[in-house]
């Protein structure tokens, strides 16, 4: 009995040896050169004698870098506004001296920028709008970039910007949230006796006059959500309106270190998705979930630091003047695909725009 069972032992232990001989056989033709004459008959797809290995290769396409076609740039963070749901606050007065900002905007250009948007904190508060003018002629005439744009509070536009500046600009985006004054008020989007929906309208003129694209950006919140804007957008037309859903950002308006609280401002998906049905009619509605904006965004800081928002903080790569656009890009957490996804490549050219100014 313990030789019959002995004997079952080694021919499974045979089997596994023969099993094994049998693999080992394989692996050993596998890795034997091929002679040159079937070598040449049997290309391998994409195989080049100086291509890397396979790993490596993967691994250079997952580190490729995006081109920063739509980039935004927060060259500052001073607003005379207060809105409690600001996700990029206050934190430092710092702005760049305007020829290291033109040197950056230089080299996103050779990196493939078609598109920069100024914005904030507000833009026309740093000396007086004459900043973010020249910066805009210089994009326009200089750089001559297909798209330049502003995004504004609006307070603090005057009509001699226009004239001195309009022709460089395609489009003004104009930030309003409620086209009820109190709710402005309470939001935080207002400022002493001046009217922010009368200044939006005097807006909207001006850009008419001066042959500028005019935009509206509004950020759906508790104290607004419940409203209907369709007759007043309809009124003013913009060739877009961008509707964005509260958005939290730890360190920014939200958290210990932050200079904002705006958890009582935030609606859940199905409140945007109501005031998104609401206003369905509007042929210029440009709606922006959370999940769109966090990762869909190129945004450069005050020291031309690209902004990674995935991890719901905004943790900033290098700047692009030290380090160069394609370096720094890489931490940007830019997600290319959902960019082209949400519409963030359209018709941004007031040349190409079929417009009644």
């Amino acid at each position: 009995m313990h030789l019959d069972m002995l004997d079952r032992l080694l021919s499974v232990g045979r089997a596994v040896l023969a099993a094994l001989r049998g693999r080992l056989g394989a692996l050993c033709w596998s890795l034997t050169p091929l002679p040159l004459s079937l070598s040449l008959s049997l290309p391998l797809p994409g195989w080049r004698r100086d291509s890397p290995p396979r790993r490596e290769r993967e691994q250079e396409w997952d580190d490729a870098s995006p081109t920063p076609t739509s980039v935004n740039y927060h060259f500052t963070r001073q607003c005379n506004y207060k809105c409690g749901f600001c996700f990029h606050t206050a934190k430092t007065s710092f702005v760049l001296p305007l020829e290291e900002a033109k040197r950056g905007l230089a080299m996103l250009k050779e990196a493939g920028m078609e598109k920069i948007n100024f914005s904030g904190g507000e833009p026309f508060l740093q000396d007086r709008g004459e900043f973010v003018g020249k910066l805009v002629q210089f994009c326009k005439q200089e750089l001559e970039l297909p798209s330049v744009s502003i995004v504004s509070n609006g307070s603090l536009i005057r009509e001699q910007w226009f004239k001195k500046y309009g022709e460089y600009l395609d489009i003004l985006a104009i930030s309003c949230d409620s086209f009820d004054e109190d709710v402005n008020i309470l939001i935080g989007r207002g400022q002493g006796k001046k009217n922010h929906v009368e200044n939006l309208h005097k807006l909207r003129q001006w850009c008419r006059e001066y042959a500028v694209a005019f935009k509206i950006n509004s950020v759906i919140n508790r104290f607004n959500v419940e409203e209907d804007m369709n007759e007043q957008i309809k009124a003013l037309n913009p060739v877009r309106w961008k509707v964005f859903q509260c958005l939290l950002i730890e360190g920014e308006n939200s958290g210990e270190d932050a200079l904002r609280e705006a958890e009582k401002f935030v609606i859940s998906d199905e409140d945007f998705e109501r005031f998104l049905d609401r206003h369905k009619d509007v042929s210029c509605l440009v709606p922006e979930s959370n999940q769109k904006m966090r990762d869909s965004y190129l945004i450069l800081d005050e020291y031309m630091r690209f902004l990674n928002c995935r991890n719901g903080r905004k943790e900033p790569s290098k700047s692009i003047l030290d380090v160069g656009v394609e370096a720094a890009i890489k931490f940007s957490g830019f997600d290319e695909k959902m960019f082209l996804k949400r519409g963030g490549k359209y018709v941004w050219s007031k040349a190409d725009m079929k417009l009644d100014w």
